[in-house]
């Protein structure tokens, strides 16, 4: 965000609670290796398009500042990330101030500024705050005994502190399923237990599922090399005298059954959760998804303290577990989003676009030309949206990634049609690699509704209704080019649709 405000000549201070940038990527992941995809070598030398594969570069106009530049790895080390937060602070010039942990936020006038007070006691005064903390606080699940276990932000990694023994891992996302794997040869039995089954990455298209460079474990369960995945709900966790443990599971596959399991280590990988005990009680943003994280508008902001915004991954309340906003590629299209809404609010600054002819031609060749570009709408799929407006004119306007539920300023009243690119229905429900599984032809553009890869939407609103959608359909290499398949039948859909009118 501080790059934003600082190109736009805002006055900002980015207040850190660490002595140098990146803090959280100096300790995590436990085994440093990220799971964030640097795709180097694309074919392409568009930049946006790149973007598409460049899952770690923040969002800037520098081109010393890509990320791709400090790693050639395809799955990079935490410490080359580290490097890179450094350069881009120090390059472009932010106004940050270190050693500064925020102690208190208040807002004594609810019309008035925020005073926020560090750790130092010094205060700064803002007519608005964007709060970037990220997660801070594990997520501890509320088990009997489980203060007693290990926490995963300070297990020991060295593999050789294991051996022999039988270690539990509680949790099923990846840092629970990083653990188990670097146990795998020393480890005598490792258990990964949780109440929820297992859910793939790669069929989810939910890039916090368990991702296949943390998924070695499954063949060690599945060929009987003495490790498990357990489905059930841990109801206890004794520590004995001697230092082991016994666990009590009750089986979800096993009707409850119970079984108390020795262990003689157990380590909770369960998450982490936003901590809002910072914040005053005239400001303390309500919060959501088991108080996770804080509930927040379409614009990002606190559904109950005006002008308090959050950014970065503790946004992921707008798309919990099926977008990207928890994630490095794409909270920076929702910071550049933020940073548009409150320029174009407070400063009058007209969202970035460009002007069309009413007519469906124009506005079907100007879909297609988006779509088979924009880096944002392919990484926040169904979550940032473009959107065609008129424009008082008797024209349209093509507005640029917009949140999709956005209403209000700059989409005014008049109707708008809203351009995403979405996975289809129930697509985490299919098996992508069962070729017994009905598929539609990528030339068959009236059965487009149907497919379940990445693809175009266009849907017509009006008074906030949706009134016709409009599916392009999919294509193997995301190049929505066919004059008969993907121009034609868009034209046809703008040509039966009255167009949005100013009001």
């Amino acid at each position: 965000m501080g790059h934003f405000l600082h190109r736009a000549g805002r006055s900002y201070r980015i207040l850190e609670a660490a002595p140098e940038p990146g803090a959280f990527f100096r300790t995590f992941p436990r085994h440093r290796k990220l799971i964030s995809i640097n795709k180097k070598h694309t074919g392409w030398d568009d930049p946006e398009l790149n973007l598409r594969m460049d899952w770690n570069s923040l969002l800037s106009d520098d081109p010393r500042l890509l990320f791709t530049r400090y790693s050639d790895r395809y799955f990079p080390a935490a410490e080359d990330f580290v490097r890179y937060l450094e350069d881009f602070v120090a390059f472009q010039g932010l106004h940050v101030t270190y050693d500064a942990r925020v102690a208190e936020v208040a807002r004594p006038d609810a019309e008035g500024p925020f005073l926020v007070t560090d750790e130092y006691g010094r205060t700064y005064r803002a007519r608005r705050v964007i709060v970037a903390t990220g997660v801070s606080r594990p997520n501890v699940p509320p088990i009997p005994g489980i203060e007693t276990a290990e926490q995963y932000s300070t297990h020991s990694t060295d593999p050789a502190d294991y051996t022999d023994m039988r270690v539990l891992v509680i949790g099923k996302a990846n840092s629970a399923f990083e653990t188990a794997d670097n146990l795998l040869e020393t480890a005598a039995v490792v258990h990964v237990a949780g109440p929820h089954s297992v859910r793939l990455a790669w069929r989810t298209h939910f890039v916090g599922h368990l991702r296949a460079a943390n998924n070695n474990f499954l063949d060690t369960y599945q060929l009987k090399l003495q490790n498990a995945v357990l489905d059930g709900d841990i109801r206890r966790i004794e520590r004995r005298a001697d230092g082991s443990y016994l666990v009590t599971v009750a089986f979800v596959r096993a009707d409850e059954v119970t079984k108390d399991i020795p262990y003689d280590r157990v380590i909770v990988c369960t998450g982490f959760r936003f901590d809002a005990s910072v914040f005053s009680p005239e400001c303390r943003p309500e919060l959501t998804i088991g108080d996770r994280f804080p509930a927040l508008t379409p614009a990002y902001e606190s559904v109950n303290v005006p002008d308090l915004h959050c950014a970065g991954t503790i946004t992921q309340s707008l798309d919990f577990k099926r977008g990207t906003n928890g994630f490095i590629h794409g909270f920076r299209y929702g910071v550049r989003a933020l940073h548009r809404l409150l320029e174009n609010r407070h400063h009058g600054v007209p969202w970035p676009g460009r002007d069309l002819p009413a007519d469906p031609d124009a506005l079907a060749a100007a879909v297609l030309e988006r779509v088979n570009r924009s880096s944002a709408l392919w990484q926040q799929f169904g979550v940032l949206a473009d959107m065609i407006v008129p424009d008082g004119r008797g024209g349209m306007r093509y507005l640029e990634e917009l949140p999709i539920d956005l209403q209000g300023p700059p989409l005014g009243d008049g109707g708008h049609f809203a351009i995403t690119l979405e996975y289809g229905p129930n697509h985490d429900q299919v098996d992508p690699f069962d070729i017994a599984v009905g598929r539609i032809r990528q030339s068959d553009a009236e059965r487009a509704h149907e497919g379940h890869y990445l693809h175009p939407v266009v849907r017509r609103y009006r008074g906030g209704v949706v009134e016709a959608v409009h599916h392009v359909t999919e294509n193997l290499e995301n190049d929505w080019t066919s004059e008969e398949v993907h121009l034609r039948p868009l034209r046809d859909f703008f040509q039966h649709q009255s167009l949005p009118v100013s009001v």
